[in-house]
């Protein structure tokens, strides 16, 4: 297993926590296109965009290296693109609760699928 992917995959889990937390316990921003605001989010999420990537990337090349994989490169695809929505959506609160918790629900599952795979 490859021990960097393992790490990630633990600290995309924690931030996915906080995110969560950040989205039940904010209000609505009063103003979504304030550029105070664009720009907190931009300097606040751009190291969670780059631990994203990353964990991609190495979660692809696993993947394909890895044919017995209980994760498949459409599932990592689909997982990397409703983090970043996550990632928005906790900040601009901008969907519906039940929403937002089956992106996270979705995320965590796929984390998890591939933390089995290093059992």
């Amino acid at each position: 297993m490859s021990s960097k992917l393992e790490n990630q995959i633990w600290t995309i889990k924690q931030e996915l926590n906080q995110l969560k937390d950040r989205f039940l316990a904010s209000d609505k921003p009063a103003d979504k296109k304030d550029r105070a605001l664009f720009e907190q989010v931009k300097e606040e999420t751009s190291p969670l965009f780059t631990l994203i990537q990353e964990w991609y990337d190495e979660a692809e090349q696993y993947v394909k290296m890895n044919p017995g994989s209980k994760v498949f490169p459409i599932q990592l695809e689909n997982t990397k693109d409703n983090f970043e929505l996550l990632v928005l959506h906790s900040y601009y609160i901008d969907v519906p609760k039940k929403r937002f918790m089956e992106l996270y629900n979705s995320v965590h599952y796929v984390l998890d699928q591939l933390l089995d795979n290093f059992k």
